[in-house]
């Protein structure tokens, strides 16, 4: 683990001292760390050979099929590809598994990733897991945070809040324990947030660095393009939602380092990359222009969200979008 020093802690505890409680709500940002302190604890639990009481060796058979999320003792659930929700009969697949004793490690361990998107049923259905928990069975829910859970759920749950890192911290980590160059470690830990999960990813995979680095330029360029030129890539975007929803996330974190500089405000940026195009911009609109921005970006999100026409959404905020030389 990178950082989380305190849940680490706590959980070594729980581990050493035989005191494990039959769920674990794991809660914080996605790329904060919440599904690989749970895979850690699993190793904890299952490792034949652990260093010392609560420390995995990390390299044994067991270790690694956790790792690799392959264990036959490890259930992973989660919305299906191609689905945002997770769906009750996937829970009562999990419920008749956990009914079986562990196939070969001491514990049978639950990760349920991303719960907030269970449907109703089921998340009523895992209330019956939580109230009767079978003997040998942990589970370790994961959330973006306890609002968008059921309190039923939530107050039967040890709840752990993991936030993100100082960025230094990131920085330094990527460094020293994946020897990554200190420039880049430090741009990706200011393009995560302080989420050590997520810096990973986008090093483990340059094809999303290379989107960004795409999506930033056409911003930069649409600034200054006609509403032809704007309206054309409107409905080039509407084909795809997924990639005009991450487009615009993109767009709408410039605008936050935009609004960050023009009010000298001395919250880090995120773009750090981008620092004389902020700049640029910044120099050429009023504050009141970067906060509209951010205003039509959740007006954005949540028309989409409402299945609103996508192609008409993004024409009219490109018609809404700055010109800028």
């Amino acid at each position: 683990m990178l950082g989380h020093e305190w849940a680490v802690d706590l959980l070594k505890g729980h581990l050493a001292n035989g005191r494990m409680r039959h769920a674990y709500l794991l809660t914080g940002p996605q790329g904060v760390g919440r599904r690989t302190l749970a895979l850690r604890v699993a190793q904890g639990l299952n490792c034949p050979q652990p260093t010392s009481p609560g420390f995995p060796c990390g390299s044994c058979h067991t270790c690694q099929r956790i790792e690799r999320m392959q264990h036959p003792d490890l259930v992973v659930v989660q919305a299906e590809e191609g689905s945002s929700t997770l769906k009750v009969d996937q829970i009562r697949t999990l419920q008749s598994g956990l009914a079986l004793a562990p196939y070969e490690a001491p514990y049978k361990i639950a990760l349920l990733l991303r719960f907030e998107e269970a449907n109703p049923n089921a998340a009523n259905a895992l209330l019956k897991t939580l109230e009767e928990p079978p003997r040998q069975v942990i589970l370790f829910v994961t959330a973006q945070d306890t609002e968008a859970l059921l309190p039923t759920i939530v107050s039967r749950c040890e709840t752990i809040r993991l936030r993100p890192l100082a960025l230094g911290a990131v920085s330094e980590g990527l460094h020293q324990k994946w020897a990554l160059p200190i420039e880049q470690a430090r741009l990706l830990a200011h393009i995560s947030n302080g989420r050590p999960g997520h810096a990973l990813n986008l090093h483990n995979n340059p094809d999303i660095l290379a989107s960004r680095q795409q999506w930033l330029d056409d911003h930069q360029r649409l600034l200054s393009a006609s509403r032809v030129e704007r309206f054309r890539y409107a409905e080039q975007l509407a084909g795809d939602k997924t990639v005009l929803k991450e487009t615009l996330t993109i767009w709408m974190s410039l605008w936050r380092d935009i609004l960050l500089h023009v009010s000298r405000a001395s919250a880090p940026h995120t773009n750090i990359d981008r620092e004389s195009e902020i700049a640029h911009i910044a120099a050429n609109i009023q504050p009141e222009t970067a906060q509209f921005m951010l205003q039509l970006f959740n007006q954005t999100f949540l028309r989409l969200e409402q299945n609103t026409n996508t192609r008409l959404t993004i024409e009219v905020f490109m018609l809404d979008l700055p010109k800028i030389a």
